[in-house]
């Protein structure tokens, strides 16, 4: 979805982590405990897999390995563009508690984007249209789909919107399917593209300035937790995105 990665192709192998980088995944972190380590994940910083000898966030939380070698597992992705919550469980217990969890829609996340132009219409419902997957090279890709193709995925994606001018929105996310690129191809398909989603037709001006990035950030996360009752886990906006909202007179 917005939030599940689509990073495609063969996985070339990240150089060991300095002490720079464990510094900098250290400072990620929003939550941790025995069971569950949350991180709140930069725009650009990919989730997992890759083409180039970069590290991924998963390459990342070898920082977190234990003395018996066990490190986190990741829950759930994010797209590399994407910012905001994460989840990792600390156990092989805690990640298929977590893992169920998610198959099972337990997981409930909300997510914010800057959309344009203006609000969606109606500023407010439920986006239940089925995608399908497609490769394009060794780019994928998700598409509307229709209801009889065997391909067809259903997905059901809740949104309201927060504040409007003529120009943008700021658009709150919940999405009741894990899609690939869910969201942004759910807002795409009512006219209000995320900004910045050049692959889906999102716009890279807003208002005459340039937008840096894709605006779309996890915002937050409520997860069953292991030990028991639930967790709620926030992101704060990152600083590239408040800007935007501040140039458009949303924040």
């Amino acid at each position: 979805m917005g939030g599940a990665a689509g990073e495609e192709g063969r996985r070339v192998k990240a150089p060991a982590l300095s002490p720079k980088d464990i510094a900098f995944v250290r400072g990620l972190v929003i939550f941790d405990d025995a069971h569950v380590l949350a991180l709140n994940k930069p725009a650009g910083l990919s989730s997992q897999g890759g083409r180039i000898a970069a590290h991924t966030l998963d390459d990342l939380l070898a920082a977190f390995a234990r003395s018996s070698g066990n490190r986190p597992r990741l829950i759930h992705r994010l797209d590399r563009d994407t910012s905001g919550v994460i989840l990792t469980a600390r156990t092989q217990p805690g990640a298929a508690f977590l893992g169920k969890a998610m198959m099972g829609r337990r997981i409930r996340k909300t997510y914010l984007a800057i959309v344009a132009p203006g609000a969606p219409d109606p500023r407010g419902g439920v986006i239940e249209t089925p995608l399908r997957r497609e490769l394009i090279g060794r780019e994928a890709y998700m598409r509307i789909a229709a209801a009889d193709d065997p391909e067809a995925q259903a997905a059901s994606t809740r949104y309201r919107t927060l504040a409007a001018n003529a120009q943008a929105a700021l658009v709150e996310l919940s999405p009741r399917t894990g899609r690939m690129h869910q969201l942004r191809v759910h807002l795409a398909s009512i006219g209000r593209p995320i900004a910045g989603d050049a692959r889906y037709g999102g716009a890279l001006v807003v208002a005459g300035a340039s937008v840096p990035r894709l605006m779309l950030h996890a915002a937050a996360l409520v997860f069953p937790h292991p030990a028991g009752g639930e967790t709620r886990v926030e992101a704060p906006l990152p600083d590239d995105m408040a800007a935007v909202l501040g140039r458009l007179a949303l924040a």
